[in-house]
Formats: structure tokens, sequence, C-alpha cells
């Protein structure tokens, strides 16, 4: 029983980590991912400050930029 235990907890080890391995991410990875500034922008506002431009550059970042 130990045996097979450890058998399938390595199996599934080894799982994990080729399929992390060949997990693609990043802008070929199918994701519709654009650089940053209005100017890249499908519909661009009227009008962009440095706090816009800040955001955008961060997102999709977590955390606010650090000027709030």
């Amino acid at each position: 029983m130990t045996r097979t235990l450890a058998l399938v907890a390595t199996l599934a080890g080894v799982a994990l980590l080729v399929r992390s391995a060949t997990r693609r991410s990043g802008p070929g990875a199918g994701d519709a991912i654009r650089p940053a500034g209005p100017d890249q922008m499908r519909d661009p506002p009227p009008d962009w400050s440095d706090i816009d431009e800040r955001g955008d550059e961060s997102f999709p970042a977590s955390d606010p930029p650090g000027t709030y």
C-alpha cells in the first residue's frame, strides 16, 4: 500500500512538473496583451494624464500606482 501511494504521488508530481514546463505564457500564449499607452488603444480617451499612464502600465498588477 505504501509503495503504491508513493508511486502515485511521484507520478502526480512528475505530471505537474511537465504541465508547468510546457504551459505557454506571455504574448504568444493567446492572451491579448497590448503595450501600454493611448497610442496602442483601439479607442483612446480624449485626455490622457500621467496618472492614466501609470495605471495603464501597471495593469494587470494587483497594486495601484504609488502616486495615489
